[in-house]
């Protein structure tokens, strides 16, 4: 079965730089795809920068809290409205070499 081209394009995240803040809209995406899309992004800014996501599975609260937790960037703040999550995380400090 051929998949038509653009309708790839209609699924990949939109990730948009403002005002010092990227912004991935990974609505309608099922986890673990948000925190994955998150991860990629997070390791391509600089200490401290910030990062929102919007995500649609409500799986992701859960992947996101354990992901920052685990990789030690910290969520900053988490909203929910009309089922959409909204995820703000600061990148970590860069581990000075001992």
């Amino acid at each position: 079965m051929a998949v038509k081209p653009g309708l790839l394009k209609a699924f990949a995240p939109r990730i948009l730089t403002r005002m010092g803040e990227t912004l991935i809209d990974a609505q309608f995406m099922k986890c673990p795809m948000p925190v994955l899309r998150a991860a990629k992004a997070l390791r391509g800014m600089g200490p401290g920068e910030k990062l929102r996501v919007l995500a649609t599975d409500p799986a992701a609260l859960s992947d996101f809290r354990d992901f920052c937790k685990t990789s030690g960037h910290v969520l900053v703040a988490t909203s929910e409205t009309k089922g959409v999550f909204s995820f703000t995380i600061r990148r970590k400090a860069e581990e000075s070499a001992s």
